[in-house]
């Protein structure tokens, strides 16, 4: 408990930061009694996690001595700190002799030291809290009250990552029996994936589904349609979720996919998700020009999209924190099971951090990405921008190269996806009268530029250029750029519907 210092009346009481001296004392007399008693304790507690810096002195010289190979008891203790003429400041033999009086047994050392730990972590907690508040009565030039919101937030999560007193090895058994459930989870779908369904059959085929702690950048030239592509995927994920939900229990999904749209409104998305599977465009919807079968149609699929575990974040520019913050946050409340950035290069990082340069940046913010995912047990799909050198050559279809600003990307991801589709640069290439001698030479030239067309009409290609754990290759896809809908690419080329 902490000790309350009584004051002058009508002054405020003064709190001594939380400490457990006792426990300190006990653990360090074990310690001294039977080294095995460190085995228990080294891989989480430090000499700085002591409130008494002389028992974090001699919290350090015991485990030196033990991880050594020497014996560490108050004899060698006594020798080492007199050979050091340190002696005396950590309160010289007679207090070496009180702590072997303080001491617990080994089975209770573990306890003694998560104590010492839980202690320390609630001195740190007020300290930050101290900073939060010095912040918060700064000059107003100083970070403005979003980000240090945002600054508290990092430095809590920094905080929980650091401080965290759990984790270690996972033995082979376990690790096997965990794969074994991924295959029996595989047989038993019937998309034979053991990862979370993206909705689009080729693509599950080829990925074995989205897969927890993978980091997956879709990248493409504006006009390709990632935002397209990427809530398709957000949007099977959500009815696979619900569906799994439903044959299980009967209830709704555990988990949501959430999706952090940095360039388009909540609103906007939604309505996007409505026009591309009530196959209404969405142009006709903003302007009121649609039919009452239509409209009927529109209230429909709304009806049925209800419900569906999808939760959406609009917040521009968010930081990196942030987004982690909000994550750990879901995964907490709601559950989580996919999450979609669009895009990175819209994104900050962290508050409080400034990279020499953007691909500095980029790198920090695919790095958290990826740490995100792994943190969290859940797959991460982020979209990126490519560079301009792909409008350069001939042939327009992304390379690795093309990754903008960062080589880090392709470093950080377990899987890179390049959408490209040919009809929208044939589009642009459409022949014009004028470029030729005579009709009939123009005549051709449009007959073959239609013939290309129609080759490519309602098609898009995606090209899977890195997979950490399966093949690569090319995916073709159905488009409709009426909805701005992907879908899977069959022989009738009219896609899935909402089920």
């Amino acid at each position: 408990m902490n000790k309350i210092v009584s004051l002058a009346p009508g002054a405020a009481a003064l709190r001594s930061p939380p400490a457990n001296i006792e426990a300190e004392q006990a653990l360090l007399g074990a310690l001294l009694a039977n080294n095995k008693a460190y085995e228990r304790v080294s891989e989480f507690l430090a000499p700085e996690h002591f409130a008494d810096p002389i028992h974090g002195r001699i919290y350090q010289a015991i485990a030196r001595r033990i991880e050594a190979g020497q014996l560490a008891d108050a004899v060698t203790l006594k020798a080492e700190f007199e050979h050091s003429g340190i002696l005396d400041e950590v309160g010289g033999a007679g207090y070496l002799a009180q702590l072997l009086g303080a001491m617990v047994g080994i089975i209770n050392a573990g306890d003694y030291g998560r104590a010492i730990h839980d202690a320390w972590i609630r001195r740190q907690l007020v300290d930050l809290g101290e900073v939060v508040v010095n912040r918060a009565f700064g000059d107003e030039d100083a970070i403005d009250g979003r980000g240090q919101i945002e600054a508290a937030e990092q430095a809590l999560f920094d905080l929980a990552t650091r401080g965290s007193a759990e984790g270690g090895f996972v033995t082979f058994d376990r690790a096997l029996s965990e794969a074994i459930a991924g295959a029996e989870r595989a047989f038993q779908r019937s998309g034979r994936v053991s990862g979370l369904s993206t909705g689009l059959r080729d693509l599950d085929q080829r990925l074995g589904g989205l897969h927890p702690a993978d980091l997956l950048i879709l990248a493409g030239r504006p006009g390709m349609g990632k935002t397209a592509l990427a809530t398709k995927i957000a949007f099977g994920a959500a009815l696979a979720l619900r569906a799994e939900a439903e044959a299980r229990t009967g209830q709704k999904a555990a988990a949501a996919v959430a999706i952090f749209s940095l360039e388009m409104s909540a609103e906007q998305l939604a309505s996007r998700l409505l026009a591309e599977n009530a196959r209404i465009s969405a142009d006709r919807i903003r302007r009121g020009d649609i039919a009452q079968r239509d409209f009927d149609r529109f209230v429909e699929v709304s009806r049925t999209l209800m419900g569906l575990p999808l939760e959406i974040d609009d917040t521009p520019a968010i930081t990196l924190s942030a987004l982690r913050t909000r994550c750990r946050r879901l995964k907490r409340t709601r559950g989580l099971a996919l999450v979609v950035v669009d895009y990175l290069q819209l994104m900050r990082p962290a508050a409080g951090t400034r990279p020499e340069n953007r691909v500095l940046e980029i790198s920090q913010i695919t790095q958290g990405l990826k740490a995100i995912a792994k943190e969290l047990a859940v797959p991460v799909l982020a979209l990126s921008q490519l560079s301009r050198a792909v409008e350069s050559r001939e042939d327009k279809r992304p390379q690795l190269s093309d990754l903008r600003e960062s080589g880090t990307i392709e470093q950080d991801a377990d899987a890179v996806l390049f959408i490209y589709r040919d009809e929208y640069y044939l589009q642009q290439r459409a022949p014009k009268q004028v470029a030729f001698e005579s009709e009939e030479k123009y005549q051709d030239a449009l007959a073959k530029w239609q013939r290309d067309m129609d080759r490519v009409y309602n098609k898009a290609e995606l090209f899977i250029a890195k997979q950490r754990h399966g093949p690569t290759g090319k995916i073709d896809l159905f488009f409709e750029g009426e909805f701005t809908r992907f879908a899977d690419l069959d022989p009738d080329h009219h896609g899935d519907d909402i089920h």
